[in-house]
């Protein structure tokens, strides 16, 4: 487990990232190596189930802090993806602090809150178990999203809850639910991500994002978001096949 990472997100350092939505190992493995800071997992959009969340932690999880987001608030799909050896969870759709507080707790063994214990790859099928238990608290990262008006409403408590380790904003979910589908640099979707980051900076929880490219990233990190997804591996693959034909033809 990366243990630095929890720390370094509370600490605002500057944490970039880029979503991964091949189950390849090798896909992450060479993104890895490009010199991300961390890479975000998608088994809410995504096709990884625990099997290929295992293959891909176990192949890149010693190189770089790997986080999934989970497809549901739910405790099987949290207790899975941590045990296979996430370095922390993001999960979706939390409109509310009721929602974050059963984030937190689902990511945490009592008596911070009800996660419970297994022999799978992060406790090191058993041989690693105490040092693990002892230390995943404190290790394992809860991110919550915010990417609905609800979440915009309820922002304030969400950001109030204890445990939360940062909030993501998802920018197109959120343009949807104020009836801007993809328009996300429309005034409506920036005044509700401005409203989210004057709260969350207030509270001190640390604010991440998601954009398509750098462009799209750069103007949030500049009014201090410091956990960024920059792009995709699949939209990376194809912009790079694409460049490099428009270069030959």
């Amino acid at each position: 487990m990366k243990a630095a990472f929890r720390s370094r997100l509370r600490d605002r350092d500057l944490l970039i990232g880029t979503m991964i939505t091949l189950t390849t190992p090798e896909t992450a493995e060479i993104l890895a190596k490009a010199g991300f800071d961390w890479l975000f997992l998608d088994g809410e959009h995504g096709v990884f189930g625990a099997p290929e969340l295992q293959a891909v932690i176990g192949r890149v999880g010693h190189m770089i802090p790997c986080i999934v987001r989970v497809p549901t608030n739910e405790e099987v799909t949290i207790k899975k993806a941590l045990d296979v050896g996430a370095t922390g969870i993001i999960v979706p759709q939390v409109n509310s602090s009721s929602a974050a507080e059963r984030a937190v707790q689902l990511c945490k063994f009592p008596p911070e809150g009800t996660r419970g214990v297994g022999l799978g790859r992060a406790y090191g099928y058993g041989w690693s178990f105490n040092d693990y238990v002892n230390k995943a608290n404190e290790n394992i990262a809860v991110i919550v999203q915010a990417e609905h008006v609800e979440a915009v409403e309820n922002i304030n408590e969400i950001a109030g809850v204890t445990g939360v380790d940062g909030v993501l904003v998802g920018p197109y979910d959120l343009s949807a639910s104020l009836g801007k589908m993809g328009e996300v640099n429309h005034p409506y979707v920036v005044k509700a991500i401005d409203h989210i980051a004057e709260v969350c900076h207030e509270a001190d929880v640390p604010l991440g994002i998601f954009g398509t490219d750098a462009e799209a990233v750069k103007p949030y990190i500049d009014k201090g978001f410091t956990l960024i997804i920059a792009g995709t591996d699949t939209l990376m693959l194809g912009q790079s096949g694409r460049d490099m034909l428009s270069r030959l033809r």
